[in-house]
């Protein structure tokens, strides 16, 4: 089953959204989550969230600014039998379910929208095809939102593809119920005037499942925000990114796991390579294990590859633990350049200069490609990865 929809405009005041559920934590020197636009004051710069982010290239979406226009993005869902995909209105009671604003923009966007796409798989429904949902901008403004619910015990793959040139700020939901799976993979392979400030929300139920795959490669200013928190013990959260930042572009992911419930499980891990002048990557990794959560194991890791001079990578794991009890906590950060001795080994068994550079980010990345689980997005990635390095020779 197939939906094509545009995304509408929606007014700038405060809608009313039931919540079941929210996490109160945002980051250790931010406002308090809310859904209210006014509870959170217009950034500066100088603020710990906003300290790396070009906020004059937002296209005014951090200060209220930014006007919505009429068909700036275009969204078709895709869908196998038995997904059920819903248009809804502001006061469908299943907006908001797994997070609350934790920013002025993520506010704004759900102060905006009009209208939002819920997809549903139900309860023991187990999928063998993915739900593809392409989102493809057309130009001009846009505040979304996107919900996807899985019900106990069913399993899915979600697959988000954004292209196009557009400027959007969007809040998506992953709701998974108890005993459930499922992997998301958000592709940002957008044109490269694009604007894309996203807040991703996954509540993970008891003994339940989730997996994210977060690639970016287009766009001026690409700035995601994934959040996960849990709804019953035994839940296990894994984030996955990979990202390729090229010259003039800013990729900003900052992710907070909030391990809110005892015996829960996380882990993430996000590589970047970076080439050409002004090329900035900003990857933030906040874990809090709050003093309920006994029994987390949780562990957070980021690799950078800087490929040529002028980049820049900014890379700050975080981890606050309120509780002794716990079965471990770790993070790392590393960032450097080409391994000259990997180079060398290969030059010197004939393999030419160029081809041995596209080999070595081949391997930089693969762990995290092959996380999709899907060959005919590995393979266009892949292609990308390869296309990024040939326009930098």
């Amino acid at each position: 089953m197939a939906e094509a929809q545009n995304i509408p405009v929606g007014s700038t005041t405060a809608g009313s959204i039931a919540v079941a559920a929210e996490s109160t934590v945002a980051t250790r020197m931010s406002a308090p989550p809310s859904f209210d636009v006014a509870d959170f004051p217009v950034p500066h710069g100088r603020e710990e969230e906003w300290r790396f982010t070009p906020l004059e290239r937002l296209a005014g979406l951090h200060d209220g600014t930014a006007v919505a226009t009429g068909g700036a993005v275009t969204v078709e869902i895709d869908a196998p039998d038995g997904v059920v995909v819903e248009t809804v209105g502001r006061d469908d009671a299943r907006l908001g379910r797994a997070g609350t604003p934790v920013d002025r923009v993520a506010a704004q966007a759900y102060s905006s929208f009009e209208k939002a796409s819920v997809v549903t798989v139900p309860k023991d429904t187990v999928l063998t095809e993915p739900v593809r949902i392409a989102v493809r901008g057309e130009g001009g403004t846009t505040f979304a939102h996107q919900v996807v619910e899985l019900g106990a015990f069913a399993e899915a793959v979600v697959v988000i593809d954004h292209t196009g040139d557009a400027v959007i700020a969007a809040n998506v939901d992953f709701v998974v119920g108890d005993g459930a799976k499922l992997t998301v993979v958000s592709v940002q392979d957008w044109d490269d005037k694009a604007v894309h400030v996203a807040q991703h929300n996954a509540l993970v139920g008891r003994d339940a499942s989730f997996k994210s795959v977060v690639v970016t490669f287009g766009g001026d200013v690409v700035r995601l925000h994934p959040r996960v928190s849990y709804a019953g013990t035994g839940g296990e959260a894994e984030l996955f990114g990979l990202y390729f930042t090229d010259k003039g572009q800013h990729q900003e992911h900052r992710l907070l796991v909030d391990h809110n419930t005892p015996h829960c499980k996380s882990n993430a891990v996000y590589k970047g390579a970076l080439q050409g002048d002004d090329a900035h990557a900003v990857w933030i990794g906040d874990v809090l294990i709050q003093a309920a959560a006994e029994g987390t194991d949780t562990y957070e890791m980021n690799r950078n590859l800087v490929l040529t001079d002028g980049a820049r990578v900014d890379s700050v794991p975080n981890l606050e633990i309120e509780t002794g009890e716990i079965v471990g906590a770790g993070h790392a950060s590393a960032t450097g350049r080409f391994d000259d001795e990997q180079l060398f080994y290969l030059q010197a068994r004939g393999i030419p200069a160029e081809e041995a550079r596209r080999l070595v980010v081949r391997g930089f990345f693969a762990e995290l490609v092959q996380q999709i689980g899907l060959p005919d997005v590995e393979e266009r990635l892949l292609a990308k990865i390869d296309a990024e390095l040939e326009a930098s020779v």
